[in-house]
Formats: structure tokens, sequence, C-alpha cells
């Protein structure tokens, strides 16, 4: 039996060292990319180890875009992104937890359904939406006459304010917590809003944390919707503006790579640093 599990536990470790070269080779080949120069690249390009370091493919990277300007669109717009999901996605969540009110499972059932929908399949309508919106960017009464929404920031914010899985999971966190905590708020004549508020919402900030984590990695690395929605290159984000590095018939592979590392720094540091709050939150939904 010793035998046995310590030929298991060198196949267990073995097949995971496997997987995690697997994984992280991309990385570690996207950061040495982008000290190589244009030669070495297209040359010995599956090699990690560059021999002619340079920093020229960071610095065209500032010299032929505004990326400040794009790293500042895609920060405003991913920190929006996850300040209304959260907050948001915690009131519905907490309706459906802990409220009680007609036709509560239907509303739900149908909101979890949406999750099944590919959001390549809405994206036609929502912009129609945004485009003919009422009295907004230039449309009359009837939607007419102007631009409505598109190529400004709310085409962005507001489709993107709440989405079902924030609901789905904020809602699966207050499960957990007790009722008798609003039970007792209610009696001392707190409205729901309050209990909501001052209660619930301190208690879930694990669930709050992993929401925002995942929100603001799916915000920063848009790149469909901003790229149809934006025209203007002033309000370009990020992973739109790394584009402008790939032609009709080739790549810029170095600044293209130098990019992205930049690009992936902010997510990187934001799992670093609020890694306990992910894994608790987690934890405690997924015990639900």
């Amino acid at each position: 039996m010793k035998t046995k599990k310590k030929i298991g536990d060198f196949l267990w470790y073995t097949g995971a060292v496997c997987i995690a070269l697997i994984t992280v080779f991309p990385f570690l080949w996207m950061i040495s990319t982008s000290f190589k120069p244009e030669g070495e690249i297209y040359s010995n390009s599956l090699s990690l180890v560059t021999k002619n370091f340079s920093w020229n493919n960071y610095q065209k990277v500032f010299d032929t875009i505004p990326f400040f300007r794009y790293f500042l669109n895609s920060l405003v717009l991913a920190a929006a992104g996850v300040i209304t999901n959260v907050f948001l996605g915690a009131l519905a969540g907490y309706s459906f937890a802990k409220l009680k009110f007609s036709g509560r499972k239907l509303t739900f059932s149908l909101l979890l359904s949406s999750m099944m929908i590919p959001g390549i399949v809405t994206m036609i309508p929502q912009f129609l939406i945004l485009k003919y919106f009422p009295l907004v960017g230039g449309n009359n009464l009837f939607g007419q006459g102007g631009a409505g929404f598109i190529n400004h920031y709310s085409a962005i914010i507001i489709p993107g304010a709440v989405g079902a899985f924030a609901v789905f999971f904020m809602k699966q966190f207050f499960e957990t917590l007790p009722d008798d905590l609003a039970e007792a708020a209610r009696v001392d004549g707190c409205n729901e809003f309050r209990i909501f508020w001052q209660i619930y919402l301190p208690l879930i900030k694990p669930a709050a944390m992993t929401l925002g984590i995942m929100t603001f990695q799916a915000g920063w690395n848009s790149f469909m919707w901003p790229m149809i929605v934006l025209n203007s290159k002033e309000m370009m984000t990020i992973q739109v503006g790394l584009s402008t590095f790939q032609y009709q018939y080739n790549t810029s592979y170095g600044p293209l790579m130098a990019g992205t590392v930049i690009a992936t720094l902010p997510t990187i540091l934001i799992f670093v640093f609020a890694q306990k709050y992910y894994i608790q939150g987690i934890a405690f939904t997924g015990n639900k």
C-alpha cells in the first residue's frame, strides 16, 4: 500500500508540475519577448533567454500610442464596473436572499437563465438601444438625430452595471448569514435599506472583494465591446489600444508583448494583495 501511495503521489506531483509549466510558459515567453529586439524574436522565438537585452520595445509602446491615456481609460471603466456590480449586485442579492415578495423564485430563475445567453447574441440589441436612447446624445424623444450613448463611457458602464452572476454570487453569500439579524433590526424600527447597509453589508467583505476582483479583471480585459461603442481614439481602452501593433500582414510582437506586460500588472497586483479575501469569498459561497 505504501508503494502504491508513493507512486500515486509521484504521478500526481509530476502531472501538477507539467500543467504548471504549460500554464506559466506563455507568461514567461511574453515577458522574455518584451525585452528582445525584433530580429531575435523571429530567429529564436521560443527561447526564454534573450542575448541582446533591450528596453526599446517598452519605449516604442509609449512613442506609438498614448499608452497612459488608454491605461487611465481602462482603469476608470474597470473601477466603475466594480463599484456598480458590487453595490447593485449586493442590493439585489440581499433582496432575493432575505426579502419575501411575490414572484421571487420566478424572477430569480429568469435572471439565472439569462446567464445561458452568449454575450455575442445581445451585442447588436444593446448597441441599438444605446444608440437610439431618447433624449440622450442629441436624440429627440423618438431616439432620432443623434448618437445616444455611443462614443461615451456610459455605453460601457451602463450595460455592465450589474450582471446576473453578480446577483447570484451575492445571493449565495447572503443566504449564509442569519436572518435573526434582520428580524432584530426590524423590531428596533430599521428600514430595509438601513438593515442592508449597516448590518449585512459589512459582513460580506470577502464576497465583495471576490466579486470586485472578478469584475475588475473582466472589465480590464474587455476588448470587443469597447471597440464597438467607442470611436474616439482618446477614449480607447488599453486592450483596444494594443491592437494598434497588429497589422494586416504582420504583428509587432516586441511592443505588443511589452504593452501586454504592463497591462497585466494591475490584475496581478490586485489579486496578490486581495487573495485572502478572494479565497474566503469562494469558500463561503461554495459551502452554500
